[in-house]
């Protein structure tokens, strides 16, 4: 009785190996279907011949399998082969940790970002005024931080808000943050303006609204500037990484993320800060993640405790905004914070240990 088992043992063992090498073959000619109506042009899933097939199989079908069995058996070959032919489309991206296991730190000027210290980007809301860019400015160095932020250009939601000042705006903070050894922040939203904003700009952010603007993800690529990518409202984190993905892509690998807050049911802040999000990127991509505390809030009052979250959640840096008297400013008026706010921000996010306790290249006599 044993001797028998053992034989149908081994009659099995080589029907196995016959229908590996049968499968394997298949998967070739597979292979070689795909390459053809790739440059044919011709969508590789063809639904018409996978029912045929599989109507034949069911009629040459003799048993013992019945011929639903027969039918999940063949679909799930068919699937594997789709897959096959479309492995060309599955690149690992060029952002992914996958492809690179060490993170990505992107110089801006005396500034490393994502190389373990944590990297402050602040400044209005909107460029107004010379002067007011100027006070913040100052504030700033006094603070440590070497990168000023301010919007020239401002997509709105409704087309009657504040546009901002566009070229002139980042005349002035360029002639700003040269003046106070400072690197420039701002958003860029037109496609064509990519050599405009070289000649201004330190880092060009790429705003919310045009996470998905394909055009402006291409040009940002084609340029070696450092660019700031910022969340969709709406968008995925898988969604976000594929946006940085076009930017990366055309060269550019100078690209930080920018975790903003995501649109939800809560009425109490503006946006929900998406907190799981900042751990997730840094598992999944080596590009350097901000968070904004501003935005994700729309608070001054809890803008604090989120930006000590964010650090501790793993985030290389935390983005806001400072205004000299945000009562006036032109845009976002309740959630920018004063000059006085922002010291006591900034001096409670050091005494907390989230930021360096020295304050490299500040003015400490103005403290």
């Amino acid at each position: 009785m044993s001797n028998k088992l053992e034989e149908l043992r081994q009659q099995l063992d080589e029907i196995n190996g016959k229908l590996l090498e049968l499968m394997n073959q298949r998967a070739a000619v597979v292979q070689q279907i795909g390459e053809v109506k790739k440059q044919q042009g011709v969508n590789k899933y063809d639904p018409v011949r996978e029912q045929d097939m599989l109507n034949r199989l069911v009629q040459a079908n003799t048993g013992p399998f019945d011929d639903g069995t027969i039918r999940h058996l063949f679909k799930q070959i068919f699937k594997a082969s789709l897959d096959l032919q479309q492995q060309d489309q599955k690149k690992v991206l060029l952002v992914s940790r996958k492809r690179q296991t060490e993170d990505t730190v992107v110089q801006v000027g005396e500034e490393a970002v994502g190389n373990g210290s944590s990297t402050v980007i602040a400044g209005p809301c909107s460029v107004e005024s010379e002067e007011q860019v100027r006070q913040v400015a100052h504030a700033l160095k006094q603070q440590g931080v070497r990168l000023l932020r301010g919007g020239a250009f401002k997509p709105r939601t409704s087309p009657y808000d504040f546009q901002g000042l566009g070229e002139e705006g980042l005349k002035i903070l360029r002639k700003v943050a040269d003046e106070t050894g400072l690197k420039v922040v701002s958003e860029i939203v037109n496609p064509a303006d990519m050599e405009l904003a070289e000649q201004y700009v330190d880092v060009i952010q790429i705003g919310a609204r045009n996470m998905q603007n394909f055009e402006l993800l291409k040009a940002a690529g084609s340029t070696r500037t450092p660019v700031l990518l910022k969340r969709g409202m709406s968008a995925t984190v898988e969604e976000f990484l594929f946006a940085a993905e076009y930017i990366v892509s055309r060269g550019n690998t100078q690209v930080m993320l920018c975790e903003r807050g995501i649109r939800t049911y809560e009425k109490w802040t503006r946006n929900t800060l998406d907190i799981s999000a900042v751990p997730l990127i840094k598992q999944e991509s080596h590009l350097p993640v901000f968070v904004d505390v501003t935005h994700s809030t729309g608070r001054r009052d809890i803008q604090l405790p989120v930006a000590k979250a964010a650090l501790a959640a793993g985030a290389d840096g935390i983005m806001l905004e400072v205004h000299p008297n945000p009562a006036v400013a032109l845009s976002d008026s309740n959630q920018q914070i004063d000059i006085e706010q922002f010291n006591k921000f900034m001096q409670e996010m050091r005494r907390a240990g989230f930021l360096n306790q020295e304050l490299v290249g500040a003015d400490k006599a103005h403290l």
